[in-house]
């Protein structure tokens, strides 16, 4: 008997080769403090006080050893002002604009879920 609902759809074969890459990712988001660095550089964070600032909790360690991590990534910039003292600023790169906008509905659907069952509700990625 053949189902008609609209949640069948037709049967797909899952790509193990694409599932390293995907959880390579999740993995990556899913460190502590990495959506709230990615959050607050979304929020305008340049310097590495602001972070700090805005990622409550955070060590500075932490925060440093987070920042080139997604430099090394590819997510965040880091530039160099050669001024005295040196400056030192960060800000997303392209992928790291993506992926916050990737985020978006995850972070959404977390809110509506929060909400849903009673818990505090995400904070908004990005914007």
């Amino acid at each position: 008997m053949k189902d008609s609902s609209p949640l069948v759809r037709e049967r797909h074969v899952v790509d193990d080769s694409a599932c390293p890459n995907l959880q390579g990712a999740l993995e990556l988001v899913g460190r502590r403090w990495t959506g709230g660095i990615l959050a607050a550089a979304g929020h305008g964070a340049r310097r590495f006080g602001e972070y700090r600032a805005m990622v409550s909790g955070i060590s500075d360690r932490l925060l440093s050893q987070r920042l080139k991590e997604l430099e090394a990534e590819g997510l965040i910039e880091r530039t160099v002002v050669p001024t005295t003292p040196v400056q030192i600023r960060y800000s997303l790169a392209p992928d790291g604009h993506a992926l916050v906008e990737a985020l978006q509905p995850l972070a959404q659907w977390s809110a509506r879920r929060s909400a849903s069952v009673g818990a505090a509700p995400a904070r908004r990625l990005g914007a």
